[in-house]
C-alpha cells in the first residue's frame, strides 16, 4: 500500500492503523479527523516512524460534497490504493433525538459519503495494478455491535449492522471491477468510545494490536475482519440462540456508558 486515506484518523483504530501504515514505509497518508490538535500530532509522530508524506484535513465525514472533493483530490494527488471509511461516534444517551440522529448520519452516511467517491475513482483505472491484483481496496469499520441489535446501544449497534451488511455486499459486487472491500468488526478496543464505557469489556484490546490485525487482514483481502477470536465466537454463538433467549440474556447485561461521560466525550 502506497497510498493510504483514513477517516477519523486522529484517535482510536484510525490513528493506529495510521502508526503501522508508517512504520511499514507508506509513501503517503491522507488523514481527516474533526480535531486540528490531534490531526496535527498523527502527523508528526507519523513521519518519525517513516511515513514518507502525510497529508491531514480538518473534516466533517457528513459533508458529501466536501468529503467527495478530498477524496478526488487526494487521488489526483497520490492515486489511492486503499480507501479506509473509519470515522465514527458513540451514541451516549439513546433519549436524546439529537445522538441518533448524529450517530446515523457519521457512521452510515459518513461511510457511504467515504466510499461511493473512492468507488468512482477506482471504477476509472484501466486496469489492476499486477503487484495487488486490485484498482483498489476500501475497508469500513463496522463493529462486533453489530452482529445483533443491542437493547445498551441501539443506534449505534443499528449503525454497524447495517455498514457490515452493505460492505459485504460491496464485496461481491465489486469483487468483478477488481476492487477489494474489507469489513473490520472489532470487539472492544482502545478508543475515545471505550473510555467511557463503565461497563464490564471482556477480551479488551489495545489499539497497536488491532491495527496489527487489521493490516495482516487487508493485505489477505479478507472479507470479514474480526478480532478478537473468543468475541466473534460469543456473538455468533447469540445469533444461534432463540430470540426469546438471546435477547433476555442481552437485556441483562450491564449499560454501556454512563451517560454524561459519553455525553462529555461527543
Amino acid at each position: 500500500m502506497k497510498s493510504v486515506l483514513i477517516t477519523g484518523g486522529s484517535s482510536g483504530i484510525g490513528e493506529a492503523v495510521a502508526y503501522k501504515l508508517s512504520s511499514t514505509g507508506v509513501e503517503q497518508l491522507f488523514i481527516c479527523g474533526t480535531n486540528v490538535e490531534r490531526l496535527q500530532a498523527v502527523q508528526e509522530k507519523c513521519l518519525s516512524l517513516g511515513a514518507k508524506a502525510v497529508s491531514v484535513k480538518q473534516l466533517d465525514v457528513t459533508n458529501r460534497t466536501a468529503v467527495a472533493e478530498w477524496i478526488i483530490a487526494c487521488n489526483a494527488e497520490k492515486p489511492l490504493d486503499l480507501v479506509y471509511a473509519n470515522a465514527g461516534v458513540a451514541t451516549g444517551e439513546e433519549y436524546v433525538n439529537s445522538n441518533v440522529f448524529r450517530t446515523f448520519d457519521i457512521n452510515v452516511g459518513g461511510v457511504i459519503n467515504t466510499v461511493l467517491p473512492a468507488i468512482e475513482c477506482f471504477l476509472a483505472r484501466e486496469k489492476a495494478d499486477p503487484a495487488t491484483g486490485f484498482k483498489g481496496q476500501i475497508a469500513i469499520t463496522a463493529s462486533m455491535a453489530g452482529y445483533h441489535g443491542l437493547p445498551q446501544c441501539p443506534s449505534y449497534s443499528a449503525t454497524k449492522a447495517c455498514v457490515k451488511a452493505w460492505g459485504s455486499g460491496l464485496r461481491g459486487m465489486l469483487a468483478r471491477n477488481d476492487i477489494g472491500v474489507s469489513v473490520i468488526c472489532p470487539g472492544f478496543v482502545r478508543s475515545r468510545i471505550t473510555d467511557v464505557n463503565t461497563c464490564p469489556m471482556p477480551f479488551f484490546m489495545e489499539a497497536d494490536k488491532a491495527a496489527d490485525k487489521i493490516y495482516r487482514g487487508l493485505k489477505r483481502n479478507k472479507g470479514i475482519i474480526a478480532f478478537p477470536w473468543q468475541m466473534r465466537f460469543v456473538c455468533w454463538f447469540m445469533g444461534t440462540l432463540p430470540e426469546w433467549l438471546s435477547g433476555w440474556i442481552y437485556n441483562v447485561l450491564p449499560e454501556k456508558n454512563d451517560t454524561t461521560k459519553a455525553l462529555n466525550n461527543l
